[in-house]
């Protein structure tokens, strides 16, 4: 550790909790790579970075020390040690908020996990996150990421998400306006406040319309709905679908560690997407409703040669090329090489730029 936080009073821990120094986050990424923190916070209650942030305002060596906001891992690359206060999100919390004639509110703490939480919300009878079943990670950092899967993106569904400023200790409620969603992409991603832990996400409030239609315009989706004989599929069937597919393309971070996808899905002009066409028949493009096409990343890296390839103890998934690996024993300089050579052959066969999805800290 380069850098040694200095703690709290005896008063403000009592409420804040207990403050682990030299904490291991290597069980906390799911591409287990190595790393430490010089110190810890689990917070189960948003009481905790309230009185966090009184600690913060008295004493200036505290607060000038860098900040993380973490939560399931799994869309995160550690590049080393982190020399100040990780705050690992761990609020629980299911339930329904309140109901109109067109809607649930069904609301779940920022700790949950939150596949946990999409099957919750299928057995308590509120139906509409089925199809971002089994994607890895928290209920709190779905807002941040815009997490999709299979036609449908979490801003489609979220009503608001519910905050503590640490700078100034106030609750603060973005509506789904305020949220500035884009692919992949939100207003907490765009201000890097998980990365400064000025904005901790307590609560994420979602709203589910009653008005239930199934979304099953993804081929994989609908081939293994029909070849089921489930022509009109009930949610749970949608993300039995789902998950089923998930499974089989992509492997288990507890199994082989991994951060999902690990490139962004480019999206390009239609000019530039025509040319590419002529050049390469088989690839897959969807147009979007701005006229660009965006273009299947897994694709032009298996193009690329880079299905079941690895460059040392890091590489890219043998049965799914857009998934990055981790083999045993990689750190986070390994992910980063083969990032690199990555997005490197595939600009130089396409002419097209990947961005990464995982957050690098």
């Amino acid at each position: 550790m380069t850098a040694s936080l200095p703690m709290p009073s005896a008063a403000a821990l009592g409420v804040i909790g207990t403050l682990h120094a030299a904490a291991d986050l290597s069980r906390l990424n799911t591409l287990a790579l190595p790393a430490m923190a010089a110190h810890l916070l689990t917070v189960t209650e948003p009481a905790q970075l309230q009185a966090l942030h009184r600690a913060l305002a008295a004493d200036p060596a505290l607060a000038a020390l860098p900040r993380f906001v973490l939560g399931g891992g799994s869309n995160l690359v550690l590049t080393g040690d982190f020399p100040g206060l990780v705050l690992k999100m761990a609020i629980p919390g299911r339930e329904l908020v309140s109901e109109d004639a067109d809607a649930w509110y069904v609301a779940g703490g920022a700790g949950e996990n939150w596949h946990d939480f999409v099957l919750w919300t299928l057995q308590a009878g509120y139906p509409g996150l089925e199809n971002l079943a089994l994607i890895p990670g928290t209920v709190g950092a779905a807002p941040i990421q815009n997490i999709g899967a299979y036609g449908l993106e979490v801003a489609e569904r979220l009503h608001r998400v519910e905050a503590i400023d640490l700078e100034t200790g106030e609750e603060r409620t973005f509506t789904r306006d305020d949220c500035r969603f884009a692919y992949r992409d939100s207003l907490f991603k765009q201000q890097g406040w998980h990365l400064t832990g000025h904005i901790a996400i307590t609560r994420v409030v979602f709203r589910l319309p009653k008005a239930w239609q199934p979304i099953v315009r993804y081929a994989d989706l609908a081939r293994w709905l029909e070849e089921r004989g489930q022509f009109t599929p009930t949610p749970t069937q949608v993300a039995e679908a789902v998950m089923a597919i998930r499974r089989a393309k992509l492997p288990d971070p507890m199994a082989v560690p991994n951060a999902g996808s690990f490139f962004h899905n480019p999206v390009v002009d239609a000019a530039t997407a025509e040319r590419l066409a002529a050049a390469h028949p088989g690839l897959p493009r969807y147009p979007q409703p701005d006229g660009r096409i965006k273009l299947a990343a897994g694709w032009l890296i298996e193009q690329s040669g880079w299905k079941g390839k690895r460059l040392g103890p890091a590489g890219m998934y043998e049965k799914q090329a857009l998934v990055l690996v981790n083999l045993g024993g990689a750190k986070g300089a390994d992910v980063a090489a083969v990032m690199r050579a990555v997005q490197a052959d595939v600009a130089a066969k396409f002419g097209v730029t990947l961005t990464p999805e995982p957050i690098f800290v």
